[in-house]
């Protein structure tokens, strides 16, 4: 809070106004503003967890830990997948180590592995999170506070 003097101050890494805010005694300052014209003194109302940049990290920290709808029904469905790909690769195993050529064991082992390579649902399951985690980091590079991943996935349907 201003206690005395009076001054302009560039609030646009908190609040996204481009233009400095006039500021006279009695006025709250938020802390990692910029102090443009002027000089005053201030005292310090709100430390640690209480300010507004804490509140911001927080708020960016709780959106990057948080699941969007669409992870959960990924997950949901690899719950089914996974388990599906490992029986076709073993179905695979036993049918060409049974019936396949000689070396048998060397054509099962290489087929298992290739159906679980391919059939691999470890790119969907990683691609939802990473992504959530690149776009809330993004917007707060560019003051863009996501508060949580349902609001981030929303976002492509909102019409400005």
């Amino acid at each position: 809070e201003i206690i005395e003097g009076r001054s302009a101050v560039d609030e646009s890494m908190v609040t996204g106004e481009s233009l400095p805010v006039d500021k006279a005694p009695g006025d709250a300052v938020i802390g990692a503003t910029v102090n443009t014209t002027g000089a005053f003194k201030f005292q310090a109302t709100k430390v640690g967890k209480d300010t507004a940049l804490a509140q911001i990290v927080k708020l960016v920290q709780d959106a990057m830990g948080s699941k969007a709808p669409i992870a959960r029904l990924v997950d949901v469905v690899s719950g089914y997948f996974v388990p599906t790909v490992m029986i076709i690769a073993i179905l695979t195993f036993l049918a060409w180590f049974n019936f396949g050529p000689s070396p048998a064991l060397a054509y099962a082992v290489v087929t298992a592995v290739t159906v679980l390579i391919i059939a691999c649902p470890c790119a969907v399951g990683m691609a939802v999170p990473l992504s959530l985690v690149a776009g809330v980091g993004k917007g707060a590079e560019h003051g863009v506070l996501i508060r949580n991943g349902e609001a981030l996935q929303t976002a492509s349907q909102l019409k400005v």
